[in-house]
């Protein structure tokens, strides 16, 4: 038997071994999908195990994630942190070899995948973000030169941001972007023609990829040409279309009886037979681990050592240059990050949105690896930074990124592009439209990622547009989220401070939520507490408030306005602040007692959105718990009772 056939048996059979074991998983494509996964290792991914987070490593996203087996065997027989007693463990409880790859978990992993489709859009942003840090230092350095890989299957390619993946992707020529399709025709529920008979060849092509087709999915050699062609392109994308049997080699083979159950310890012979295979349960012959020590970590070791020599060279001609690129391979901005609170007059107002175009610009100059866009409302959400170049073929260098209408496949490449690493991120749209990104938002959280989203048209208080257009409910859904911070601030220094608090961490994403209307500079907001999260914005006269109101973005103005008409009644009100529920409560306990005072009874939040959440702060709570209207703003602040009577009118009946 040959090499490349008995470690594509040990694959295989390691895969058997590992589903039977764990009685859960999905053998299936695993198994069909080995042929591939050893032709790119051994023969031309590039990465080093001993240093798994080397910046210029190729990069290779799951997309299929179910097919994790498959990851973790190959990982393992790669020399990867990943033991036989791992692979033993795979789908059990806090092992590093769970039922879909998770980034950080897992050596070796270079995205989290598993829901379908998020892998291609995060491939798409790994090469992205190649193509932009190639172009980001000088030529004679490539300190960033390497190819992003992504296997996807036929569910991955029915979801609908893969559509919008491949669009962006041919758009912008990510030439060194290399997708496998492993094309079984089999999903979970039966045959590919059940939910799909499209041309794919077709459709790629149609976006402007290079689409390439190997008949026989287990022949190394023709997989290993295609391989090669699609390193020769200059100008596109390249899909290529592998047919393969899912389950090869099971008594089910070809159809979705094998596709998300074990094959059994039965059929798991009958198959391990049918390759040859003649070896226990996890075991691997010696000469399958040399061969990839042969191939894959000598390839890998000698292009980390080319590489390290560079960047010796660099330091030594471009010592600035290369700081800058040290800090930035973590993607740890806190050195270049703007200082202190704008100044700003007392008299100052302006939409939220427009002081965040502002501070974007602030940020733009001060952190030189910044990049960002929005999903083609750049001018509303004030996301495109004065002079800045666009990103395109033409113009690598371009640091604004025009994602076009596809909130989705932006916030999923925002991740890619994250994940990379050398590149902090932005990315904008209204903030209804958070519902179509929410996924992408939720797997940023998962593999701690340092994501910003840029929301606007934060309530009811845009106007004509209507219920449509007027979130209601998507704050309660964002701050639900875990590791995740939002922001909704109520004036242009609680804005700064977003951003601040933002680009001072790189473990986890913010969302600043902002507002279409001009919002007043408010005197408390000079307060030293305001990154806290909540703060006493506006102080009782007393030693002790006989009410404490609690507000949000604009309505942290309207609660000062109530809070003179009530002391003029003999009511003793203060106002906090709370821009970032989440910011306010991972401060010490006795700071946010002193924050809301003791009584829980004698608290009121004020929120032009959904109630859903809040009552854990107040009993009270004055919100918006159904959907707008179409009417001018102040027709709807009336109409929806937002007004400073209608506060001091629920405060005196409380009290």
């Amino acid at each position: 038997m040959k090499i490349s056939e008995l470690s594509v048996a040990a694959l295989r059979a390691l895969v058997i071994d590992m589903t039977n074991k764990a009685n859960s998983g999905h053998p299936g494509m695993a198994i069909g999908s080995a042929p591939i996964l050893y032709t790119l290792y051994t023969r031309h991914l590039c990465a080093d195990p001993d240093h798994p987070n080397w910046i210029n490593r190729d990069r290779f996203v799951l997309s299929a994630g179910h097919a994790s087996s498959l990851l973790y065997a190959i990982l393992h027989l790669a020399g990867y942190e990943i033991h036989m007693e791992d692979l033993k463990k795979f789908r059990s409880l806090n092992s590093i070899t769970p039922g879909h790859p998770e980034f950080g978990l897992t050596k070796g992993v270079d995205a989290t995948s598993g829901p379908l489709g998020q892998g291609i859009a995060q491939a798409v942003g790994l090469a992205v973000a190649e193509a932009s840090l190639k172009n980001q230092y000088p030529r004679e350095f490539p300190l960033i030169d390497h190819y992003t890989y992504c296997l996807v299957g036929d569910g991955c390619l029915e979801e609908g941001i893969s559509q919008e993946a491949i669009s962006f992707a041919g758009l912008q020529h990510l030439n060194r972007l290399i997708v496998f399709y492993d094309s079984n025709r089999v999903t979970l529920d039966g045959p590919i023609q059940l939910s799909s008979t499209e041309n794919t060849k077709m459709r790629f092509e149609a976006c402007g990829w290079n689409v390439l087709e190997v008949k026989n999915g287990r022949d190394i050699e023709e997989i290993d040409k295609s391989i090669l062609v699609a390193k020769t392109s200059t100008m596109k994308p390249t899909l290529i279309i592998l047919h393969t049997i899912i389950g090869e080699g099971s008594i089910n083979e070809g159809t979705n009886k094998v596709h998300g159950a074990p094959l059994g310890e039965e059929d798991g012979l009958h198959a391990k037979k049918s390759y040859g295979y003649d070896y226990p349960p996890f075991f691997v012959p010696s000469k399958v681990y040399e061969e990839f020590e042969r191939t894959f970590k000598k390839r890998g070791k000698e292009r980390y050592k080319q590489w390290l020599e560079l960047l010796d060279n660099f330091k030594r001609q471009r010592p600035s240059l290369a700081t800058k690129f040290e800090a930035m391979m973590e993607n740890d901005c806190t050195s270049f990050v703007f200082r202190g609170i704008p100044e700003y007059p007392d008299d100052f107002s302006e939409a939220t949105r427009v002081t965040s175009g502002h501070i974007l610009e602030l940020l733009y100059s001060s952190i030189p690896c910044l990049i960002g866009g929005s999903a083609d409302v750049a001018s509303s959400v004030k996301t495109k930074v004065k002079g800045a170049v666009d990103f395109s073929y033409e113009h690598r260098e371009g640091r604004n990124i025009n994602f076009g209408i596809r909130e989705f496949a932006m916030a999923s490449i925002q991740n890619g592009m994250l994940l990379h690493g050398g590149l902090r991120t932005y990315v904008g749209c209204f903030l209804v439209f958070s519902d179509y990104l929410k996924p992408a938002i939720r797997m940023a959280a998962m593999s701690h990622l340092p994501a910003i989203y840029v929301f606007t048209h934060d309530s009811i208080a845009l106007g004509e547009d209507g219920a449509t257009h007027q979130p209601v409910e998507h704050l309660a859904m964002l701050r639900s989220i875990p590791n995740v911070e939002v922001y909704r601030p109520c004036d242009a220094r609680e804005v700064a401070m977003a951003y601040q608090n933002a680009f001072s961490q790189n473990r986890f994403p913010v969302c600043i939520v902002l507002s279409r209307q001009n919002l007043p500079l408010l005197a408390g907001s000079r307060s030293k507490d305001i990154s806290k999260g909540g703060y006493i914005l506006s102080k009782e006269i007393g030693t002790e408030p006989d009410f404490v109101l609690i507000a949000t973005g604009s309505e942290v103005s309207l609660a000062v306005e109530a809070q003179k008409d009530l002391r003029a009644k003999g009511i003793d009100i203060r106002v906090v602040s709370m821009p970032s529920i989440e910011r306010f409560f991972k401060q010490d306990p006795t700071y946010i007692s002193s924050v809301l005072g003791s009584s829980y009874q004698k608290r009121m939040v004020v929120e032009m959105l959904s109630s859903f959440g809040w009552h854990k702060i107040a009993p009270h709570v004055m919100s918006l718990d159904t959907f707008g209207l179409s009417a001018p703003m102040k027709d709807l602040l009336k109409y929806f009772k937002f007004t400073k009577e209608e506060i001091v009118k629920r405060i005196q009946e409380i009290i």
